[in-house]
């Protein structure tokens, strides 16, 4: 394949240098897309009926707080130059708005029911489902896992809670511009774990374990195995039998292959430097096999909720989601840049697998044309759940935050979403 020019080339590894905490969401450069799916009849359907039905827009006619809702999110739309925007708002647990803006594809309008790639979502029903774990008995998290996985370098001094922490010191292959320069030549390349681990073992530590604080998404690939050893039972099964199962979440799923359950959110990117399809580029580098998930906005608005409310955890185990230890480590030190090691605050810091944000609960993936959010104000028992796709002109960055952000504006205007 010919070179990416290298003003495109920077744009992109730009996007993926803000894969980190607060915004540092994944934006990856590939190559051009498989051939558009169809969505129409015929197609194999997943749980919950045909492409989960289930998930409706709104019946109309909308109330007040609805019909504000509905038009921030046209005003974004329009604001933001978006293909699509999917959303779902949930106060107490009772549906305000479900709704879906825009085409999946040309001449085919989105449905809420339509199915996408969810990414680090998955970090936070793993960092649960640990929890779970620690609350039975069978694992500390502050056992070292050179017992699981004794080949890890360091593995006698990483423990399970700077795994999930991402406080290991661990490069993140993610932001390697070796990686990024494959990944942007080979889209459709299915990725082995060891293959994305040698990127990360190639570089020493930005610090010693525990002592600082640095997103990679090495760290998850490493705990999916550990949490896989220490089980036996492989990671989409143990999320399901103690997470997405309880919550109801039928369609959300891990995905072997790059393949979406029907019907299918399209998703479109111009991080190469032209508009070009990205649907099905293959999302095997994002993490661990068996933790690469793809929801609808009801679902994403349940894991807001049930994820942000501890529902699934003891009281004392949501706290440690909140804060496992994170707060007051990362900063600029000899051998990191404050650029990788963010200084983590109380109003602004990882957890456990979620981004606590002046008290909102979230996860924010936005990868290969992609971008949602999950985001819960316990305080207002507030959830919202966006999802959005990108036109020729659209900004940079993770579009599904910025119309977040304006409905939370608006209803909750004395806790700013401001992620970044």
């Amino acid at each position: 394949m010919r070179p990416t020019p290298t003003r495109n080339r920077t744009r992109s590894r730009r996007a993926l240098l803000c894969a980190a905490l607060l915004a540092l969401t994944v934006q990856t450069a590939a190559a051009p897309a498989l051939a558009s799916r169809s969505q129409g009849p015929g197609g194999q359907d997943g749980p919950g009926g045909p492409g989960g039905r289930d998930c409706v827009r709104t019946e109309r006619p909308l109330d007040g707080k609805a019909r504000r809702i509905l038009d921030i999110t046209r005003k974004a739309k329009s604001d933001l130059k978006l293909n699509s925007v999917e959303l779902r708002v949930t106060i107490d647990g009772r549906e305000v708005l479900t709704d879906a803006l825009g085409e999946s594809m040309t001449g085919v309008p989105a449905e809420p029911d339509m199915h996408f790639r969810a990414g680090s979502v998955a970090f936070a029903h793993i960092g649960t489902a640990l929890l779970q774990l620690v609350e039975e008995g069978k694992v500390d998290l502050d056992d070292t896992v050179e017992q699981w996985l004794p080949t890890v370098p360091q593995a006698n001094r990483i423990t399970l809670r700077m795994l999930a922490s991402n406080t290991t010191g661990l490069h993140d292959y993610v932001t390697d511009p070796a990686f990024v320069t494959e990944l942007e030549a080979h889209p459709f390349r299915q990725w082995t774990p060891a293959q994305l681990l040698a990127y990360p073992y190639s570089h020493s530590f930005w610090y010693e374990p525990g002592k600082s604080w640095s997103y990679s998404h090495a760290n998850y690939v490493l705990l999916v195995a550990a949490l896989e050893k220490i089980t036996g039972i492989r990671i989409d099964r143990l999320v399901r039998e103690r997470v997405t199962g309880p919550l109801g979440m039928r369609d959300t799923r891990n995905n072997f292959t790059p393949d979406i359950p029907r019907r299918v959110l399209h998703a479109f990117t111009s991080d190469r430097g032209f508009y070009e399809e990205s649907t099905f580029w293959n999302p095997s580098w994002t993490t661990a096999p068996g933790a690469v998930i793809t929801t609808h906005i009801c679902d994403l608005a349940t894991s807001a909720r049930a994820i942000g409310s501890g529902e699934l955890l003891s009281h004392r185990s949501y706290r440690t989601l909140l804060n496992p230890g994170t707060v007051g480590l990362g900063g600029a030190s000899a051998t990191c840049p404050a650029s990788i090691c963010l200084k983590q605050t109380e109003a602004k810091h990882f957890g456990l697998g979620v981004i606590v944000v002046n008290g909102w609960v979230l996860q924010n993936p936005s990868f290969s044309g992609y971008a949602a959010i999950q985001a819960y104000l316990p305080s207002k028992r507030l959830a919202i759940a966006v999802s959005a796709t990108k036109a020729a002109t659209t900004p940079d960055g993770n579009m599904a935050e910025v119309v977040a952000q304006r409905i939370a504006a608006a209803l909750a205007p004395n806790d700013p979403l401001a992620i970044t």
